[in-house]
């Protein structure tokens, strides 16, 4: 038998002076991918929805308890409360910081991780954005815009728990064949945070966005270097209501929405 394409779960339901016990069926598994992606606009960087040139040297974010289900029914993130699952997989217990720039231009997602687990279709998913000994999102890179270049590293404190449906993109994920390998994936849109002069000005996205120029407003000698105590204490009330608002939209599967909850 290959251990590791089967599985053989022991079911006991021994009572007192009964010799036998059963065994169910061999459960057939496969080899399930926990990857993380910040899209294109990290690894290539955009322009924000005023004008500033925006490209990622790094981008961490600390990411934990990352767990995808076979739920039945499917789960949706804007109607049901609980995800219902007799089959879930543990991808992530421990914190791990994943850099979401790492690599070139057309770099693959990262992989934070996988676990042999039963074959079936995973299609829905829970994970932490969490502060473990360092900010949850810290971004660094340049911005530019009319001829004048301003480095940044910015550090956030969102802290948050997202409840996520099935996959949305170009292929679906989850769908784990037996002995097969499948992915899934946390995907973080930061055009939520600095908009794209791509979009109308007046969509939704842009609306919500805060653009870079509050960031810019916050350079001394021409550098941006704020914690998440800077961004508390310098930015309007306006723009710290907004920019909570953005935490609760960043975490995505690919295009599919999630339910955020504040941890």
């Amino acid at each position: 038998m290959d251990r590791n394409r089967l599985w053989s779960v022991a079911v006991i339901p021994c009572l007192l002076g009964v010799v036998a016990c059963t065994q169910s069926p061999e459960v057939q598994v496969g080899t399930l991918e926990l990857r993380a992606n910040g899209e294109d606009f990290i690894r290539q960087g955009f322009t924000s929805k005023d004008g500033w040139q925006i490209e990622f040297d790094h981008v961490y974010t600390n990411i934990k308890d990352v767990v995808a289900y076979q739920s039945e029914p499917p789960f949706n993130p804007e109607a049901d409360v609980n995800i219902t699952a007799e089959t879930k997989a543990l991808l992530l217990t421990d914190s791990a910081s994943v850099d979401l720039a790492e690599g070139d231009n057309n770099a693959a997602p990262i992989l934070v991780g996988q676990v042999e687990t039963p074959a079936g279709r995973y299609n829905a998913l829970s994970w932490k954005l969490v502060s473990e000994n360092a900010p949850s999102l810290v971004l660094i890179g340049t911005a530019t815009r009319n001829g004048e270049t301003i480095p940044f590293e910015i550090a956030m404190n969102p802290s948050f728990e997202f409840f996520c449906g099935d996959f949305i993109g170009d292929e679906r994920k989850g769908i784990l064949d037996p002995g097969g390998t499948a992915e899934v994936e946390t995907t973080f849109h930061f055009d939520h945070l600095f908009g794209d002069i791509d979009t109308p000005e007046d969509d939704v996205l842009n609306q919500g966005a805060l653009g870079f120029d509050p960031f810019a407003a916050l350079a001394q000698d021409g550098t941006v270097n704020v914690t998440p105590e800077d961004l508390e204490a310098k930015l309007t009330g306006a723009e710290q209501l907004q920019l909570a608002d953005i935490y609760q939209g960043l975490g995505h599967v690919g295009e599919g929405h999630c339910r955020a909850e504040a941890i």
